[in-house]
């Protein structure tokens, strides 16, 4: 039996990402990060956006698993 030859190919070159094409991405990572941690952690206490218990309860156990204490 006659093996076939596997052709071979260079690996292609992956081009680096800058620092300037990066930072809106991160700049919305972490806005959106510090909105998600102010409504697990501090949304219906003294600074509340919005009336009611529903945020509140929407989220309990969610600011019980990391650590926050709400009552």
């Amino acid at each position: 039996m006659a093996h076939s030859a596997t052709p071979t190919t260079a690996p292609v070159a992956v081009a680096p990402i800058s620092l300037s094409a990066l930072a809106p991405w991160a700049a919305f990572a972490a806005v959106l990060t510090l909105v998600l941690l102010y409504f697990v952690g501090i949304e219906q206490g003294a600074t509340a956006v919005f009336q009611g218990e529903n945020i509140h309860e929407w989220l309990h156990d969610g600011r019980h698993l990391l650590g926050f204490p709400c009552h």
